[in-house]
């Protein structure tokens, strides 16, 4: 080395050895500090120093590394990053090229949050059983949230616009901090001894997982639990999670997701109002239009010559109906013509002057009674026979 260092190097042969030898010696470091002057940049780049109470080196966590972390890096963060020392040759200065970064103490959290759910699970606080159905159109909503932040306007945007006539019912608790945990479970007792609202919300923005803790805590996870009003999480964003969220009837991935899931019967109501509302409006648009065109069509004279052609129509059916009509009733009549002299045929030869005159004859004794057998006769009876012409009176003889 001492022969090496006999030669004169150039300024770029130094720096060329001290990156190699540094970043071939200074690998898969894990370094913990606090994170200062963090400078995010445009394309995605995090630029920050890592420092403690003596000492500070620069950092950089490049775009394509950075979704690993699943918390927002800010000023003051005590962090523990995994990384390897690199030297940027043009100014002569090194920096660790950060590759994983997690808050200091995660790991012990992390491992607390699941001794707490088992303990919970035990208890029965995150029982299937017990968890009550969110009304479909509750008349008040309770949101138990801090009054200054961001997740309560969020809520009531998305509610002003889905359902403006709910009534909202504003518990304000302090959402992070040592107070947290008993400000919230607090609000949520007064909630139910009140009876205040038909559905409740317990929300708070992002943060990181010690901002999340008061949500975790067994004070705020058993009031949840032993609520007889049903409660929505929608605590912090998507990718954060706290144990209320496993004690709630319904949890939401962010509080604007909460109201909606809150609000959805009266969004789904509102939009089936409006679509019949517009296919109300569609539908008589439309028979005006065509109202309009018939009555652009009726002109005094055009509507003077349908007259017309309507009485036309209507004459020339009567008259024909007239026509029927009358053939109907001569034909009737020489029916019952027919038929009246066919009976009167019948009826003469029937009569017993018609018999008469073929040549019979009636014979009857002298009280007019008819005598249709011999046996109603006695010798020397006097009889009267009648003829066509007039009677005669006989005598009854013996038999021949």
């Amino acid at each position: 080395m001492a022969e090496l260092f006999d030669v004169p190097l150039s300024v770029s042969e130094l720096t060329a050895l001290i990156k190699k030898t540094l970043e071939e010696g200074f690998y898969g470091l894990t370094v913990t500090g606090e994170i200062s002057n963090f400078r995010p940049s445009s394309t995605g780049h995090w630029f920050f120093t890592l420092k403690d109470e003596g000492a500070s080196i620069s950092a950089v966590m490049f775009k394509g590394s950075t979704w690993r972390v699943d918390f927002s890096p800010k000023e003051g963060d005590r962090v523990v990053i995994n990384g390897s020392l690199d030297v940027y040759a043009a100014r002569g200065s090194y920096q660790i090229k950060v590759e994983t970064m997690t808050l200091a103490g995660y790991g012990e959290i992390l491992a607390e949050l699941e001794r707490r759910k088992r303990r919970f699970l035990d208890l029965g606080y995150f029982a299937e059983e017990r968890k009550r159905p969110i009304p479909a159109f509750p008349q008040r909503l309770g949101v138990v949230t801090s009054p200054t932040g961001a997740a309560l306007q969020d809520i009531l945007t998305v509610l002003g616009r889905r359902a403006p006539g709910l009534d909202v019912l504003v518990l304000p608790a302090v959402v992070q901090g040592e107070s947290a945990a008993e400000s919230i479970a607090a609000r949520i007792r007064q909630a139910n001894s009140l009876l205040l609202c038909d559905v409740l919300i317990v929300s708070r923005g992002g943060g990181s997982v010690e901002d999340l803790l008061p949500f975790s805590d067994e004070a705020v996870v058993k009031e949840i639990a032993q609520s007889q009003i049903p409660i929505v999480s929608g605590i912090g964003h998507e990718v954060d999670f706290a144990l209320a969220d496993f004690a709630a009837d319904l949890r939401a991935p962010t509080p604007s997701a909460a109201a909606e899931l809150v609000s959805a019967s009266y969004a789904q109501l509102r939009e089936r109002v409006e679509s019949l509302a517009a296919t109300l409006r569609q539908r008589t648009q439309s028979r005006l239009s065509i109202a309009e065109a018939h009555l652009a069509r009726g002109s005094r004279k055009s509507l003077a010559q349908r007259t017309l052609t309507l009485f036309g129509s209507k004459e020339f059916l009567l008259a024909n109906a007239t026509r029927s009509l009358t053939q109907q009733i001569e034909q009737r009549l020489a029916s019952w013509e027919a038929r009246l002299v066919l009976a009167g045929h019948r009826l003469e030869a029937l009569s017993p002057l018609a018999v008469l005159e073929r040549g019979y004859a009636v014979v009857q004794d002298l009280d007019g009674r008819v005598i249709a057998s011999r046996e109603g006769t006695a010798i020397g009876e006097q009889l009267d026979i009648r003829f066509i012409d007039g009677k005669r009176r006989v005598s009854v003889e013996e038999d021949p």
